[in-house]
């Protein structure tokens, strides 16, 4: 005589073989979605540029021509410039080094936030050494010296400091104690035997504001932001502070021209990542980055904004980083300076 099973035992006999079938192909297809998973393009979405400063300062616009670039060469997957202005940077670095290091949030960083900080603050928020892996440098800047041809009747150097020299005081504007402007009007005090009073504004509009008003007699302001002005007859350029002229002032001759040779100084922007960021990621957005400054056009938009484009290797702009903040570092330490 033939049993039929009972229909409990048939259902739990078909779960089983169901789950047992699941199994076998979850294991069999694993290798397959595991490998597909490590070798998922990179990138394959949006990718965020941190940027420590606001709209329309040197770094916005650099940050912006890189963006465009990058997002041409992605295939127009798209390039985020978040900006996060304040405390001279400090609040988009300590952002962009707690990020998620997969290389989808880097930050434009400058000489402050990286070179600058680490000897002007007694506690910051991040180690610009532990904390990022240098990409690739993408444009330095130089400075340029502006005056109000309203206020101050001076049309180079030497003249501004004698006109200075029978004035009360020199007060120079600058964009945020601890900035390259700012410790660069010291440097211009020292090589000059004078002694200037750095006025610190919360932005480029209040600093040039109060150029313009007459509160400060001149300030070191970056080419790309001089130039504008200058071409516009609004401000005038007395020397600028590169080893050669500027493309974007050529008329306008460097410090050393004039007399000045220890005024040779400039600031610059570059691509950093999270520290843990993948080698392979990282070696992508160094090659990446080199051929967008690099390119035919990425170069001469970069440069006709009053930069000098660059486009260095990740060993190559790490050892700018620790070369600036030994310079930068003395000129800290020669003014007593603490930001807190």
């Amino acid at each position: 005589m033939t049993h039929e099973p009972h229909p409990a035992q048939s259902t739990r006999r078909s779960a089983l073989q169901l789950a047992s079938m699941a199994a076998v192909l979850a294991t069999s297809f694993a290798p397959f979605t595991g490998a597909w998973a490590q070798t998922a393009p990179y990138p394959n979405k949006p990718v965020r540029i941190i940027v420590g400063f606001a709209a329309g300062t040197g770094p916005d616009i650099v940050a912006r021509l890189l963006a465009q670039k990058l997002s041409e060469g992605w295939g127009n997957l798209g390039v985020i410039v978040d900006n996060k202005p304040g405390a001279g940077g400090l609040i988009a670095a300590s952002e962009a080094a707690r990020a998620t290091p997969d290389g989808y949030t880097l930050m434009l960083g400058e000489t402050g936030q990286l070179s600058i900080a680490p000897s002007s603050y007694n506690k910051l928020p991040y180690d610009p050494q532990k904390d990022f892996a240098a990409v690739s440098q993408v444009v330095t800047a130089d400075f340029a010296l502006l005056v109000n041809p309203q206020k101050v009747p001076a049309r180079n150097v030497k003249d501004f400091v004698a006109w200075t020299q029978q004035q009360k005081g020199l007060f120079l504007a600058t964009f945020g104690a601890g900035t390259p402007g700012h410790f660069g009007a010291f440097m211009f005090g020292e090589a000059v035997k004078l002694k200037p009073e750095p006025v610190h504004y919360k932005s480029t509009a209040d600093a040039l504001g109060g150029l313009f008003g007459g509160d400060v007699q001149g300030v070191f302001a970056s080419v790309g932001l001089a130039a504008p002005n200058v071409k516009a007859g609004k401000l005038i350029a007395l020397g600028t502070t590169g080893g050669t002229r500027s493309n974007a002032l050529p008329d306008v001759p460097t410090m050393k021209e004039q007399g000045y040779s220890g005024l040779e100084f400039n600031s610059w922007f570059g691509i950093v990542a999270p520290s843990k960021t993948p080698p392979d990621i990282l070696a992508r957005l160094q090659a990446d980055v080199i051929k967008a400054v690099q390119s035919a056009d990425g170069k001469a938009k970069l440069e006709d904004a009053g930069f000098r484009a660059t486009g260095t290797t990740r060993e190559e702009f790490a050892r700018v980083i620790a070369a600036d903040a030994v310079t930068w570092g003395k000129a800290v330490a020669a003014t007593g300076f603490k930001a807190d």
